[in-house]
């Protein structure tokens, strides 16, 4: 019997799966007993599962596909809470809780800006997710936003504040830090290469990669630099089309998901953040938490939270080309101190987010059972 589930579709490389990963470590790294429970133990972060976190599969491709699997787990295992990330697994949790008659505590934690995500969605699903979560995520002991401005979104399509809480999620650890300075093997950070500018994240339409794009064109006209994207996603061929179509395909890199995209953050000259929306950006915190400057859109949700209001980094308005562009050069002009970013990370630190969580669970970790040797 685990004292901790955490459950979510898979481990595949997003925000999202890194901080239920962090998660999962930090808590059994304090004696508690935790399960990883996953729709598909599939991924790109399958491997940084510590051995002491146990993997429980349940093996479908779909969410909906896995409710009486999941059912079965809560009611055999019986965990005293279940932690579930991104609203599908989060409906799922509170229906097979409501459907088992477990005792298990079931807390449902909300990554991204709701209403933004309905309005960027396709089909059904995307359009019915609002309503669903209106009538579900009332039946959680609690809901876990990762930003103010999540919250405020949910609280803006019907849910009580009463019982949403923001917790940020673990981002900064001592791993990052140190994985930071490990070497990059890629020639644009040679010493005397021209600046890189960085950008992470799955190549699809939130993130909105051809306004950077076409940012990154219009600040080529002014500066020498080079633009590198890591992530992978359906949208590369259209993006690397247009790469060729702007014609500065020689100074754009899409190298696809690295396992350490901490070192390539940590030697470039500038982060971007060019999204459509978010909940709570994670790799505009690693960058931070690396000391490289940032640059933003003041897109619903994060941003402005976590540079507050531009203090930590330059902000632009979303889809805005020469805003980003001048954003940009003025940011690679006037780059904010390594020192100040790091200091503010630390807000966002894995061991602040446990301390949080283990309040909210109501189990301070000194009274959390030990795991079973």
């Amino acid at each position: 019997m685990s004292t901790l589930a955490i459950f979510a579709p898979n481990l595949h490389g997003g925000g999202a799966e890194r901080a239920m990963v962090n998660l999962a470590r930090g808590f059994s790294e304090q004696g508690v007993s935790v399960d990883l429970v996953l729709v598909k133990a599939e991924g790109a972060y399958l491997g940084q599962v510590p051995p002491n976190v146990r993997v429980v599969n349940l093996n479908h491709q779909r969410v909906l596909a896995s409710l009486f699997d999941l059912m079965r787990y809560l009611q055999q295992e019986r965990p005293q809470v279940l932690l579930s990330t991104l609203p599908e697994p989060g409906i799922a949790a509170v229906w097979t809780k409501l459907l088992s008659g477990v005792s298990t505590r079931v807390v449902v934690n909300v990554q991204n800006n709701t209403s933004q995500e309905t309005q960027n969605g396709a089909g059904l699903a995307a359009r019915l997710m609002p309503r669903l979560i209106r009538w579900f995520f009332p039946w959680a002991d609690a809901i876990v936003t990762v930003s103010k401005g999540v919250a405020d979104d949910l609280k803006q399509i019907g849910l009580s504040e009463s019982n949403i809480r923001v917790i940020h999620n673990p981002v900064v650890t001592p791993e990052l830090v140190v994985r930071s300075q490990e070497p990059v093997d890629h020639p644009w950070f040679a010493e005397g290469e021209p600046p890189v500018i960085i950008a992470v994240g799955r190549l699809t339409k939130q993130k909105d990669f051809p306004t950077l794009l076409k940012a990154f064109a219009e600040v080529r006209k002014v500066r020498t630099a080079r633009l590198m994207i890591l992530g992978e996603g359906d949208d590369r061929t259209a993006l690397e089309a247009f790469v060729q179509e702007l014609d500065i395909a020689d100074s754009v890199a899409l190298p696809g998901f690295v396992a350490n995209p901490f070192a390539y953050l940590s030697k470039s000259a500038l982060f971007v953040l060019s999204s459509l929306f978010e909940g709570l950006p994670t790799v505009l915190i690693e960058a931070m938490a690396v000391g490289t400057p940032v640059v933003a859109t003041d897109c619903k949700s994060g941003p402005m939270e976590i540079l507050d209001n531009g203090k930590y980094g330059n902000l632009a308005q979303v889809g805005d080309v020469n805003g980003l562009a001048t954003a940009i050069v003025e940011m690679l002009d006037r780059p904010t101190d390594a020192k100040l970013l790091q200091q503010r990370a630390k807000e966002y630190s894995l061991e602040k987010s446990l301390q949080d969580y283990s309040d909210l669970f109501n189990l301070g970790v000194s009274s959390l059972r030990p795991t079973e040797q």
